[in-house]
């Protein structure tokens, strides 16, 4: 499949106010995509397109709750109305409570699950007609908690495991269907965005992941080559990747292991910055793309950056295995 380069394209981003989603639209936007950028908050979606028209770019906004498939719909028609067609739909819209399970309470529970599970089923919903009618690109953002469960977060580690099944089944009907649409999970590890901040908390401080944060430009890199390439699956950061192959191979130590380490920065953690908690309603006053974790946040991740360059990847292996050999015939030779 042929994807359009990103400076021809006309690109929904849902969740585009903060975090991510507003890194991706201001990047797309910025290499000449037309962008349809969506989220609760008016002003979030008012201050960005105001920040890409300042540079030159085209934004349209349409303020829209994931969890209302009618509303999900809207956004498709909107962007139908003002641009004629959708290229590539990037969904980032997510929220999370950060709390035991018996300190979760129902309308919690189900409030994560309708943003993060529904919306992201919703959008593909909505979006297919459209995407399929000369081909695009479905990028959803899940997390590496789609493999890999983290303590005090139930229904987010629920959501995102929903996200990875319903993604996998998606892809395989569209592929024996021949329909032109590719379907990319993107899992990162911690991302240092305002996320953290917005997040229902019950646990004390600023919840912060336990394992190592990237920066939110090493998901937005792999979002734009997702948009251009089809690739089935990127996960971003090493650190989310030792820990889904660690939860493969040794499950029980994993679990162990990573058990630990949470309630340990749990414990270590302190006050960052304000938190404005937007469960329910849209932030309106937290706009930035990223959070209080600067000092600690890698802006780049060669584990990913292979992924997305499968052809240095074998060609490395192919090293790899030709030096191993090597050596080992020339260790026989001298014996």
């Amino acid at each position: 499949m042929k994807l359009k380069p990103v400076s021809e394209q006309v690109v929904v981003v849902c969740g585009a106010s903060s975090g991510i989603g507003r890194q991706a639209a201001l990047e797309f936007a910025r290499r000449g995509a037309k962008v349809v950028a969506a989220a609760r908050s008016q002003e979030g979606l008012d201050s960005l397109v105001e920040q890409i028209s300042q540079s030159g770019g085209q934004a349209y906004p349409v303020a829209a709750d994931v969890s209302d498939y009618s509303q999900v719909k809207s956004i498709v028609r909107k962007a139908l109305e003002k641009f004629g067609r959708i290229d590539t739909w990037a969904h980032f819209a997510a929220t999370s409570v950060y709390a035991p399970f018996r300190e979760t309470t129902p309308e919690e529970f189900q409030r994560v699950i309708d943003v993060n599970l529904l919306g992201a089923a919703y959008a593909a919903m909505a979006a297919l007609p459209a995407l399929s009618e000369q081909g695009g690109a479905l990028i959803e953002i899940s997390s590496v908690e789609a493999e890999v469960g983290i303590p005090n977060q139930s229904a987010y580690s629920a959501s995102k495991h929903g996200m990875r099944g319903f993604m996998d089944v998606l892809r395989m009907e569209l592929k024996h269907e021949r329909v032109p649409v590719s379907v990319t999970n993107i899992m990162p590890s911690g991302i240092n965005t305002p996320f953290f901040n917005h997040a229902r908390s019950k646990i004390g401080p600023t919840p912060s992941p336990p394992a190592r944060l990237y920066q939110p430009e090493t998901v937005v890199r792999a979002v734009l080559h997702a948009a251009q390439h089809p690739i089935e699956e990127v996960v971003i950061g090493a650190s989310g990747g030792l820990m889904i192959w660690a939860k493969r191979l040794m499950p029980k130590m994993s679990d162990a292991f990573i058990a630990w380490l949470t309630y340990r920065s749990r414990k270590a953690a302190r006050a960052i910055g304000p938190r404005r908690e937007n469960i329910f309603q849209p932030g309106t006053a937290d706009t930035r793309c990223h959070g209080d974790f600067d000092g600690s946040s890698h802006s780049t991740s060669a584990y990913t950056w292979l992924q997305l360059h499968p052809g240095v990847r074998r060609t490395l292996g192919g090293a790899l295995l030709a030096g191993a050999a090597t050596a080992l015939l020339w260790r026989t030779h001298r014996e």
